[in-house]
Parts: C-alpha cells; sequence; structure tokens
C-alpha cells in the first residue's frame, strides 16, 4: 500500500500544536521530529505521539509527520491539513510560541519504508556516565560496562535523548548506589524507572494513566530481563483515583521521579512528600523555563527543597529533598 507523508516544518517548541491539528482532522499518530539538540518527542505523555530520531530529515529542522493512506476517500486530507494550518499561522500573536515556517510537504512512501526507514536514524545513545540506550537490534562492544537499555521502539517509544529524560537520568544515576526503591510517576515508556533498575534499584513502581504506557513499561522491563515481581505497574490517575493512590503510597521510596509536565507536576506537589522518607531524592522534569518558578514555589508551599535545577535548551530539571 502506498501512503502520504504529510510533514509540516515547525519548532521543538511548536511540536504539541502542530500534532494538535492533526488530532483535529482524526489523524492522531505522528511522529515528531526533533531538531538537531532533541531527538526524543517533547513530553512522553502520551503514547499515541510516537517518536524516532531522524536527523536527516529537513536538514535537522523541527517537523511533525503524519501518514495517511494513499486512497480516494484521504483525497481531501491535504487541503484540510492546509487550511488548518493557514489558521493556526493566523494566531501566531495570539499564541505566543515560535511555530517555525509551518511548511507542509507531501511524498508518497512504501509502507515497508513507512515501517522501517527510521531504524536507520536510531543507534546506541550513551546517558550520562552509566547508562546505554540500545535499540534491541544493535550489537555494542563486549567489553562497554555502561549498563544497558535495550529496547525495541517501534512507532510507540521514546528513546531517552530529549532534554527532559536525558536530564532525569543523569541525576537518577548518581542516586543509585545499589538496593534503592524507586516511584516512576507518569513513568511513560518506563525509560527511567527500567534503568534505575539496571543500575542497581532492587524494586520500582510505575504508574502511568495512560493504559498503553503502562503497559509498554512492563514490557520494557521483561525485555530487559527485569524481575516483574520486583516492577509493579499501576494505570490510574494517582490524584483522582483513590485505590491507585493508596496503593502506591502505602510505602516510602528513596527515589521519586516525575518526567510529566509543569501543571502535573504542582498538581502532584501535595502528595509527593508522602512518597519520601528523611532521606528520599524527588527528581522531576518536563518543566518549560518560564514555569520553572510556579513549580519550585509548589513544591517548597508542600514541604520540599529544590538543591539543584539543571538545563537542557528551555527545558528544566529539578532535584528536591524534604526540608
Amino acid at each position: 500500500m502506498k501512503w502520504l507523508e504529510i510533514t509540516v516544518a515547525t519548532t521543538d517548541e511548536g511540536a504539541d500544536i502542530v500534532s494538535a491539528r492533526f488530532s483535529m482532522l482524526g489523524i492522531d499518530e505522528v511522529s515528531v521530529v526533533q531538531g538537531q539538540d532533541e531527538v526524543e518527542r517533547i513530553m512522553n505523555d502520551a503514547v499515541k505521539f510516537w517518536d524516532y530520531a531522524d536527523d536527516a530529515a529537513l536538514h535537522n529542522q523541527p517537523a511533525v509527520k503524519a501518514y495517511v493512506a494513499d486512497l480516494p476517500e484521504n483525497d481531501g486530507i491535504v487541503e484540510q491539513m492546509r487550511k488548518s494550518l493557514s489558521e493556526l499561522d493566523a494566531m501566531r500573536e495570539e499564541i505566543g510560541i515560535d511555530l517555525g515556517t509551518l511548511e507542509m510537504s507531501v511524498n508518497s512512501v512504501d509502507e515497508q519504508d513507512w515501517a522501517n526507514n527510521w531504524k536507520k536514524y536510531f543507534k546506541p545513545i550513551n546517558v550520562g556516565d552509566r547508562l546505554t540506550v540500545c535499540p534491541a537490534w544493535e550489537e555494542l562492544p563486549e567489553s562497554d560496562t555502561r549498563a544497558v537499555l535495550r529496547i525495541d521502539p517501534g512507532m510507540a517509544f521514546g528513546t531517552g535523548t530529549h532534554h527532559t529524560t536525558r536530564m532525569c537520568l543523569e541525576l537518577l544515576e548518581r542516586h543509585i548506589h545499589g538496593g534503592e526503591t524507586v516511584a516512576d510517576i507518569g513513568c511513560g515508556s518506563g525509560i527511567l524507572s527500567a534503568s534505575a533498575m539496571l543500575m542497581g534499584a532492587s524494586e520500582a513502581v510505575a504508574l502511568d494513566i495512560d493504559p498503553v504506557a503502562a503497559r509498554i513499561a512492563a514490557e520494557t522491563a521483561e525485555a530487559n530481563g527485569i524481575d516483574l515481581m520486583k516492577y509493579t505497574v499501576y494505570t490510574g490517575d494517582i490524584l483522582s483515583d483513590k485505590d491507585i493512590r493508596e496503593a502506591v503510597t502505602r510505602r516510602k521510596y528513596d527515589i521519586v521521579l516525575a518526567n510529566i509536565v509543569a501543571n502535573v507536576i504542582i498538581a502532584l506537589a501535595p502528595l509527593i512528600p508522602n512518597l519520601m522518607h528523611k532521606d528520599s531524592v524527588f527528581i522531576s522534569s518536563g518543566i518549560i523555563d518560564d514555569r520553572l518558578d510556579e513549580v519550585i514555589t509548589a513544591l517548597e508551599k508542600n514541604g520540599l527543597k529544590v538543591n539543584e535545577v539543571r538545563e537542557g535548551d528551555d527545558w528544566r530539571a529539578l532535584e528536591a529533598t524534604l526540608k
């Protein structure tokens, strides 16, 4: 079958908004092509948005891609998308975010090319000093002493290299000495909690509101030889689901992770201390620069002290402990 590959040039910050424009036309599965410094989907909060590192595309220009079957019933999709982008272009001042050129291109591709072409761009990636994220089909040198997180990303997986995830992993590795317990709130594909286990944590709890994300997190752990008796995955909203909240908060964790978005971290702030003991650390990311002060204020109001803030482009990660 032939597919129409619709590509819209944008910015890393504008990718979510362009993705939403596709969604308005009923196209919920898109891929985000990051710029040279960003190769993973901006936020891994919805597995329906997949990722791959297509560094060659558009000369490293950020873009959003969608694939539509090249069938008569889809003849109007391209023109509808052009119209939608024109509307979006007229809203630039109101939105207040650099959306890039919003230039759209359309190519015809074979199904096999669409399904497999991205693999050539996804190679082993060293994150921090102790971890390598490696696609399942790649081989690593036998002498490599790093912990290796092997993933088969397909089209529903982050690669772990976006600033938000990378900064979390870098902060995480210095707190893993062996035997730690970890809670991963908003786990997405499970990269953080699975990496913690591979670096020496003894137990992890992973939680996501999206059942697909939760399933993939469990599959990630199993594929890396992690004992699922020590890696518990929950599906649900810890803020509104009493049973989930009670299940997750019945114990304290050495490390609590939340790579989500500012709004959710702020909402979680009253709950986070309930997951921690006096020596615990809270590591959070997914915070856009202009929301950092709000997040810090919310955490400090709820008994946390922010000890470090890391920067990655427009994104911020932080490390906090109980006061």
